[in-house]
């Protein structure tokens, strides 16, 4: 029996999400527009912990202080009436054809002012919601042709940007983090912080870089043929983990945004192994929403895209409980064992040893049977076959 989710569980969907039209480069909307109002409330039924935005999704680019009080008054009155909370925020620097050449890089100055302004007025309208974390993609902060940006002029305004909200924050009192989340491509041919390590790197020249996070996305990490678990594993390391987005991804190819497990499989039962279980040596855990960035198939009307959403939870709980039983099986502890997992968790220097007395140690050096050592065979493959089992059910 599919479990049955709950606030507990602390799943939260963006608006953009199950209120996607279906319209794509290719093909006009297959849905009607959806009140957020509506979204609140069905969320709330189907077990959902949050929602999140950006302003664009909620209060229309340009509406005035009047309608924008409007909407904000029904919005909040819906989140006070379902008890769903917005744990996160973000600002739509893509969308209207001002931001063509980014916000925070545009090569027109007075774009990025109005950008950043833009920025700071919604960092208000997170902390005024409760939200804990304010996402930054870039999207639009990118080229297509190398010769069209001082890069290091479009990183420097890019830094500029992010600590100038950073600070915005502090100063505030504000208790909001920022998550940059990295995007390889799409919609510009390349994107400024394309991956996590790109992302970690840029964090480490920022002034106000002890509030700036990741918020990696499954898709955005498998389009471009990485890892998504690794990235979740090294942002987690950097104690960097801010926030999550979870979808599905079948390959290299445009950013799909299925539902979570949809994609490859496997790697989404290891993504909630780490989530859920921790490294097998401790360290670091994340303990932030499992967030859906998905869209629903513009396939489907409105039925299916409740359906989806219902799908993203059940996945998640469904993989929790297979990656709960595979932690819990003595099999694999013995494997993890014998696969030397535990033994990568010892550090390689002894308690007090140096580089001297490392090299002043003939184990280490002419001592060393390479020979044997070279024939010790790890097992990966039947640890991994114990995860299989244990994800298709049979253990």
């Amino acid at each position: 029996m599919t479990p049955q989710p709950t606030p507990a569980d602390r799943f939260s969907f963006g608006l953009w999400t199950v209120g996607w039209t279906g319209n794509d480069p290719f093909g006009a909307p297959t849905r009607v527009a959806l009140d957020p109002v509506e979204a609140v409330h069905r969320l709330a039924d189907l077990g959902a912990y949050g929602i999140t935005f950006h302003d664009d999704d909620l209060i229309p680019f340009g509406a005035s202080h009047a309608e924008r009080e409007r909407i904000l008054g029904r919005f909040s009155a819906a989140l006070e009436q379902t008890g769903v909370q917005v744990p996160m925020l973000t600002t739509n620097l893509f969308s209207h054809p001002v931001f063509k050449d980014g916000g925070f890089t545009s090569n027109d100055r007075s774009v990025r002012r109005f950008a950043l302004a833009k920025v700071l007025r919604n960092i208000d309208l997170a902390a005024e919601l409760g939200a804990e974390t304010f996402v930054m993609w870039g999207g639009r902060e990118g080229s297509e042709y190398d010769g069209s940006k001082d890069l290091n002029a479009a990183l420097n305004r890019m830094r500029e940007g992010v600590d100038t909200a950073a600070a915005y924050i502090k100063d505030k009192g504000y208790g909001l983090r920022i998550a940059v989340e990295p995007k390889p491509n799409e919609p510009r041919g390349d994107i400024l912080l394309p991956t996590v390590g790109h992302a970690l790197a840029f964090i480490e020249q920022l002034e106000h870089g002890d509030i700036v996070g990741l918020n990696p996305e499954t898709g955005h990490e498998q389009m471009a043929g990485l890892n998504y678990t690794h990235g979740l594993a090294q942002a987690l390391w950097a104690d960097k983990l801010f926030h999550i987005d979870l979808n599905g991804q079948r390959g290299i190819k445009y950013d799909q945004d299925l539902v979570f497990g949809h994609g490859d499989l496997a790697s989404a039962f290891f993504t909630v192994d780490l989530l859920e279980n921790g490294f097998p040596n401790g360290g670091p855990r994340y303990t932030g929403p499992r967030h859906f960035d998905f869209k629903p198939s513009r396939t489907e009307d409105y039925d299916g895209v409740w359906e989806s959403a219902r799908a993203n939870m059940s996945m998640y709980l469904l993989l929790r409980e297979r990656a709960q039983a595979f932690r819990a099986d003595p099999d694999v502890q013995s494997a993890l064992q014998e696969a030397g997992v535990f033994e990568l968790g010892e550090p390689t220097l002894a308690a007090g040893e140096n580089a001297a007395d490392l090299l002043a140690d003939r184990s280490a050096g002419s001592g060393f049977d390479a020979a044997t050592a070279a024939q010790r065979g790890f097992g990966f493959v039947k640890l991994n076959q114990l995860a299989i089992d244990h994800l298709l059910g049979s253990r």
